[in-house]
């Protein structure tokens, strides 16, 4: 399940790079055809402010499978394991129930907007609100196999804090992380390090 879940988040990957490549050529393109030669590509601004909320809302579904959203960790890291356990559940409870709740009212906001029309390039609107539905869909698979993995006693101790204080602190665990897989004498200096 996890091969697959990586593999998913891979191709989710290479879309974001597709999407923002795409962006970059049509809001580029569009400046240098606007004051170099008094023209311009009509539909650059619609179709990059789409990309934009695509890019958004799938960045966020493969930061939810990294645990890479930022957080307050302050409290839960001094709890006990079963204290941590206990956060841990009811926080995935809640964030399932939005996720619901944004799938909801995404796909009313789709409904809606089926036959409303962009401006320029005359797409349906619901394009845009399909990103939600996307996001929730895979967030809710992505929150069910962590609380499943939770609830199965499959998550270490050192796994029960999902979130992190700082991004500086995420950049410093990735660094030290790659020391450990890669070179044991770095890995003990920074662990010694870190120790007070």
């Amino acid at each position: 399940m996890n091969r697959w879940l990586d593999r998913c988040c891979k191709g989710i990957e290479m879309l974001i790079a597709g999407a923002l490549a795409v962006m970059v050529v049509l809001v580029f393109g569009n400046v240098v055809l606007r004051y170099g030669f008094n023209s311009g590509i009509t539909v650059s601004e619609e179709v990059s402010r789409w990309l934009f909320i695509w890019v958004t809302f799938l960045g966020a579904v493969v930061a939810l499978k990294e645990h890479g959203h930022l957080g307050v960790d302050m409290v839960v890291q001094k709890l006990p394991p079963a204290g941590k356990k206990i956060c841990l559940a009811l926080g995935h409870v809640v964030m399932i129930y939005i996720v619901w709740l944004l799938f909801q009212g995404s796909v009313a906001q789709a409904k809606i907007n089926w036959d409303v029309t962009a401006p320029v390039t005359g797409a349906s609107m619901a394009v845009v609100y399909a990103s939600g539905i996307v996001f929730s869909v895979m967030a809710f698979f992505i929150l069910a196999l962590d609380l499943w993995r939770l609830l199965s006693g499959q998550l270490s101790d050192a796994e029960l804090v999902m979130v992190q204080e700082s991004e500086e602190a995420v950049a410093l665990q990735q660094i030290l992380g790659t020391a450990n897989d890669t070179d044991p004498v770095a890995a003990n200096a920074g662990a010694r390090g870190a120790r007070p």
